[in-house]
């Protein structure tokens, strides 16, 4: 699994796939650096009448709910459309969801569209699994990533999707495996949109377009990989964000076959 992994990173290097975001206010800046940082290039755009163009030249699609509202709700709608149709890669990030009714009806919409891959923390992906009760606390986890592993199984079936759970360990979930990721550090939880980053790193790979389920785990991986190796440098939060970027940037063979840690989980 590391060689692919390894195979994948430099393949992101040398495709430089383009990546449409549509993503929040918060991370736009973050986002966008790390793409660039690991070898992919960034598109953020989010108007009704251009959306579509952007989906179909891009290599994979973002769609970030984070700071939503009925305009840009309508976008990620058409966004995910598209892409759908034309089998265009892409990724889902339910940034808290469960909190109101409004972002999860976007929520229902958006997964009639078949994403390729959904990546949120444990509450994320447990609100999606059953949008029964109105829960969680915003973007933040009240829940360990394992306990949503069975969530993320159900999603998993009913939408097709690759699912990525965030957490102290991350999980990737698909149809036949689960891989845990035991890399990442607590103090990234203290800058904001990191999650948000990972899930545009993720797709990045997804616009490789071959192995939508390694690619997953190659995106998810390597961030938290870069993240435990920034925060060994870090002083805080503040440098830990630039950090970040440096060793997404750098990241080496050496590094990955030495630090990654990865395993097949078994329940």
């Amino acid at each position: 699994m590391e060689n692919q992994i390894i195979e994948n990173l430099l393949f992101v290097r040398k495709k430089n796939p383009l990546v449409h975001n549509i993503t929040n206010f918060v991370v736009m800046n973050n986002t966008a650096n790390a793409l660039l940082a690991i070898g992919a290039s960034p598109a953020m755009a989010h108007a009704h009448k251009e959306v579509k163009n952007l989906v179909e030249i891009a290599n994979s699609v973002v769609i970030n709910i984070g700071t939503i509202d009925e305009y840009w709700a309508e976008s990620k709608l058409i966004a995910a459309k598209k892409a759908n149709k034309i089998n265009k890669p892409w990724i889902l990030d339910p940034v808290a969801a469960g909190i109101s009714s409004f972002r999860n009806d976007v929520l229902k919409e958006l997964l009639t569209y078949r994403p390729t891959v959904i990546r949120g923390n444990a509450s994320e992906i447990m609100a999606l699994d059953s949008f029964d009760n109105i829960q969680g606390k915003g973007a933040d986890s009240i829940h360990q990533s394992i306990q949503a592993i069975n969530a993320a199984k159900n999603l998993n079936q009913k939408t097709g999707a690759i699912i990525c759970i965030s957490g102290v360990s991350d999980f990737v979930v698909s149809n036949d495996e689960i891989y845990e990721i035991k890399n990442g550090h607590e103090m990234m939880t203290k800058v904001t949109g990191l999650g948000c980053s990972a899930t545009a790193v993720i797709g990045a790979f997804i616009g490789l377009n071959e192995n939508p389920f390694i690619e997953a785990l190659s995106g998810m991986s390597l961030f938290s990989l870069a993240g435990e190796l920034a925060q060994l440098r870090s002083n805080g939060p503040g440098s830990l964000q630039t950090n970040l970027l440096d060793y997404l940037y750098h990241l080496s063979e050496n590094d990955i076959k030495k630090h990654l840690k990865i395993n097949k989980y078994e329940d």
